[in-house]
């Protein structure tokens, strides 16, 4: 299967579009952010699926949404630097971006058993192929 019809990244025009303001989810927290940051992902395949690696710095588990929508995968995330309560920021030129990647996801892929891990900044998504669209062994008998 080529990844260009299973799994395609969206529209980028789309994927940096302007965050609706939402104050339950990750995009929520960066609502004043206007444009989002696309995340560098690789992308690999293999018989039982697809797997994305996306690099997330600075992206806390409860500052992150995967979700998909149609046949849409939508990763979100907003990246905040870690600092003390009793800290007031006087100048500031570390971004804490909203990072926003969309794909689009074929038939051929089962959505509801797609699998999220975060770990150390790098989101792991296991995206399975539909039973159907798996390659398969035919036995052959003899006549």
């Amino acid at each position: 299967m080529n990844q260009n019809t299973a799994l395609r990244q969206s529209n980028p025009a789309r994927d940096v579009a302007p965050a609706t303001p939402d104050a339950d989810s990750a995009q929520g927290a960066a609502s004043q952010r206007t444009t989002a940051v696309l995340p560098p992902v690789d992308v690999f395949e293999d018989d039982a699926g697809f797997t994305v690696l996306a690099d997330l710095p600075g992206v806390a588990r409860d500052r992150l949404a995967v979700r998909v929508d149609g046949d849409s995968l939508v990763i979100e995330g907003a990246a905040a630097a870690p600092v003390g309560a009793d800290m007031t920021l006087i100048y500031g030129e570390v971004l804490n971006p909203l990072y926003r990647r969309t794909f689009t996801l074929s038939r051929e892929l089962d959505p509801a058993k797609i699998e999220a891990k975060l770990d150390n900044g790098v989101l792991r998504l296991t995206i399975p192929k539909a039973e159907e669209a798996r390659p398969r062994r035919i036995e052959v008998a003899l006549a």
